[in-house]
């Protein structure tokens, strides 16, 4: 698709066709005199009238696919929609489309009708009159958008028709971070699949291409880049954000920030990235590999073959330079070689023979296995790396959890990176990816029926083209002097190694609105490299809700890990009563969980009752329900497919880079649930409780709302109003009755589906929103 440069290149067009094989050979026959279907394809198709004939039914949105063409800073986007009549009756319809604000639309042919764009006043008279019709306020999410509007279009009887609509827009840019924005509905009704393709041609190198809505994949080729949603997404809510970074220095780096004046500042988003190939005339770092191999009884069989498999292919990988050496262990530790040696024919050869040798017998020794790993001479000039792989708990030598963690806090003066890989269920999970994340690394966990050999090819193969180990960023005011204070609660605190094609999403909370200097160095071939940049809080838009829900779940996250981590050798605990002595802080991180699970409706498998009515009751009883869970999960539970899930869950939110808007987890039996009875709109959150959407800063304790707002009301169109402008009206499109907290008090807004006869009875409810 060629860039529409202007608006006589913007089209709109259709085509039709029957649903049998059958073409249509005669003109199809004159459009009733009444208003069409009014079909908006982010939510769904609305009627003529607010009342259907019997019988009626409305057309089916089959299809949605969004093709978009990006050049410099401007974008083209054809957006084709499938439809479908399943009535004998002819259906004339209209297409009605959220546009980003300034886009522009022309013509289906150079003398035709044009599709047409409402701007802001139009579009909110047209929203105003489709909501009042059909007393659905689905359309109030884009209360703020400008709307593209089809010409009228024909769907014959059983038939379909696709339409498309294409319009031009010129793309927000903040610095170097050009910003693309295809808005679609925040619903957890709105699952229909879309397909979202995007090529960028560009002059500028590109760096960080993020999307912080949906997960994509991305392919670069000379002068361009292709983005493309990846298909468990394609149902996935919410507008499909994609930001890229335009690099013209060594180093990218832009500030996402979202203004919260409460805290004198807001939340932000580090996105930085290194150009590509700016590493190119030296390479990338060499890489030290050493495996450790746990060879006790229960790896007899299948696992060992698979062990053996894995880590000859992990040795072909290495590149010409690389070193590595070879630990196996069960309750006895051998060695392959002193210390790590070259890759070369014979080395390779010598490996193969000795993991030939390796007989699975004996207990399992983890604490000597990774002290002879971190016992080994630092290398100069390569990041060493440790494949460690276990299929059991601790049962010979040290096997305090606390101690094993404490080696790896303490003895890792080689700054190890210890990848570490649970084979099964029975191993201690809390404790493996203690040891990954300490040395800035992750762990893996092989579910029973996976392949081990495929599971370390992974990992290993994403660990290819080290560029910059050791990340340090440091932050000074543009006007001198130390920002230590104007940056805060930045997760992750310790910095991720980076590797080719790699980026940097660090989310945290601000003070103030002064540019900073950026300081990044790391690193590479045995010398540190600093990397500066200016930041700029300029761009700070309430548009960008998505930054402090992307931290607050880092932050529960990491508030779970430390509650989990107090849960190490919790069968030595100390009993009292029957409880487990939980420690001064529990209560205080416990509560914190609640508290940011319930203002930003994020949901974990310890705070899950939420979704069920718990987020209105009352503080003390969700706080105890939720220490319970704690206890019972977090602290005991240490090993066994219910300790996976519970470490898979961790691991995913504390590396968090995009909205999980469905609340997805995996629950104690490993099975993937989500939740539709939390909605998350802008930067707020709705729990829903019967035919009411209650906002989560409600008070739980109040007794009833302070006014009550009549649907379609003056008064209710001055709130979309004031909400519009807080970039909040999202809110006003939940469908049921809505409690919302709105300037100290609490508001009630009657559900649409009420019928006017039944409120005039209701003196409760005035004309223009009043007082109870």
């Amino acid at each position: 698709m060629a860039l529409l440069p202007a608006a006589a290149r913007a089209q709109s067009s259709f085509q039709s066709e029957r649903s049998s094989s059958l073409e249509m050979t005669s003109p199809l026959p004159p459009a009733p005199p009444r208003r069409p279907w009014t079909v908006v394809p982010q939510i769904r198709a609305y009627p003529p009238d607010a009342q259907l004939t019997p019988g009626s039914a409305a057309p089916e949105i089959t299809a949605v696919r969004a093709d978009v063409a990006v050049r410099g800073r401007e974008a083209a986007t054809e957006i084709t929609v499938g439809l479908r009549n399943p009535t004998e009756q002819l259906i004339e319809a209209e297409l009605l489309l959220p546009v980003p604000s300034g886009a522009i639309a022309g013509r289906d042919k150079p003398d035709g009708p044009a599709a047409e764009i409402l701007g802001k006043r139009e579009a909110r008279a047209a929203c105003q009159d489709l909501v009042g019709r059909t007393r659905d306020p689905a359309l109030l999410e884009f209360y703020d958008q400008d709307l593209l509007r089809s010409r009228i279009f024909p769907i014959p009887p059983e038939g379909t028709q696709t339409v498309r609509l294409r319009y031009a827009h010129k793309l927000v840019a903040d610095g170097s971070r050009i910003d693309y924005l295809l808005p679609r509905s925040d619903s957890l009704e709105s699952r229909l699949p879309w397909q979202i393709q995007l090529r960028i041609e560009h002059g500028e190198p590109l760096a960080a291409i993020y999307s912080p809505s949906h997960e994509i994949d991305v392919r670069r080729s000379s002068g361009q880049v292709s983005v493309r949603l990846r298909d468990k997404d394609a149902g996935k809510p919410g507008s499909f954000r994609l930001s890229w970074l335009e690099c013209r220095d060594e180093l990218c780096a832009s500030l996402l920030a979202f203004p919260e004046p409460p805290i004198h500042g807001g939340y932000c988003l580090l996105l930085a990235g290194l150009r590509p190939g700016v590493h190119s005339g030296r390479g990338p770092i060499r890489r030290e590999v050493t495996l450790v191999l746990d060879h006790s009884g229960s790896m007899n069989g299948e696992k060992m073959r698979q062990v053996r498999s894995a880590a000859r292919r992990v040795l072909e990988g290495l590149s010409p330079g690389e070193t590595f050496n070879l630990i196996a262990y069960n309750e006895a530790v051998d060695r392959f070689a002193e210390r790590p040696v070259a890759r070369s024919a014979d080395s390779l050869r010598r490996a193969g023979q000795w993991l030939d040798r390796l007989v699975s017998r004996g207990g399992t020794n983890i604490h000597a296995a990774l002290q002879a790993a971190l016992q080994q001479p630092a290398p100069e000039g390569a990041l060493p790396i440790v494949l460690f792989l276990t299929d059991g708990l601790p049962t010979v030598g040290q096997t305090s959890e606390r101690a094993i963690r404490a080696l790896v806090q303490d003895a890792n003066r080689g700054r190890r990176r210890i990848f570490t890989f649970g084979v099964g269920v029975d191993v201690n999970t809390p404790l493996l990816e203690s040891v990954a994340s300490t040395s800035r690394a992750f762990a893996t966990f092989v579910l029973p029926g996976q392949d081990v050999e495929a599971s370390l090819g992974r990992v290993f193969a994403a660990l290819s083209g080290p560029l910059l180990a050791d990340l340090r960023l440091e932050l000074r005011s543009a006007t001198g002097g130390d920002a230590g204070q104007r940056l805060r609660e930045l997760i992750p605190e310790r910095l991720p190694d980076l590797f080719e094609g790699g980026q940097l999403v660090v989310v945290g909370q601000y003070r103030g609105s002064a540019p900073l200097d950026l300081a990044l160095s790391g690193e590479h071939q045995g010398r540190r490299r600093v990397f500066r940049q200016r930041l700029s809080f300029a761009g700070a838009s309430r548009r960008l809700a998505f930054v402090p829900r992307l931290w607050a779940s880092r932050k529960i996250a990491l508030l779970v890990d430390t509650i989990r981590s107090t849960g190490a050798d919790a069968d030595r605990a100390v009993v009292h009563s029957g409880h487990l002595s939980t420690g001064p802080r529990f209560h205080e991180h416990v509560s914190e969980v609640v508290r940011l699970s319930r203002r930003y409706g994020i949901l974990t498998e310890y705070t899950a009752f939420l979704a069920a009515g718990g987020a209105s009751a009352a503080t003390g009883s969700v706080q105890a329900k939720a220490e319970r869970n704690f206890v019972d999960r977090a602290l005991r539970t240490r090993s066994g497919l219910s300790s996976v899930n519970q470490e898979l869950n961790i691991q995913q939110q504390a590396t968090q880079q995009v909205l999980n808007p469905t609340n997805r987890f995996f629950d104690a039996r490993m099975q993937s649930v989500d939740y539709s009875s939390v909605q998350q709109v802008a930067d707020l959150a709705f729990f829903r409780q019967g035919e009411r959407w209650i906002d989560s800063r409600v008070d739980p304790h109040a007794s009833r709302p302070d006014r009550a707002i009549r649907f379609a009301s003056p008064g209710y169109w001055r709130l979309v109003d004031q909400l519009t402008a807080q970039g909040r009206c999202g809110a006003m499109s939940l469908r049921g009755e809505i409690l919302l907290s709105l300037d100290d008090e609490i508001v009630l807004i009657e559900a649409a589906g009420t019928a006017p006869v039944m409120l005039m009875q209701d003196a409760t409810f005035l004309e223009e929103g009043g007082s109870r």
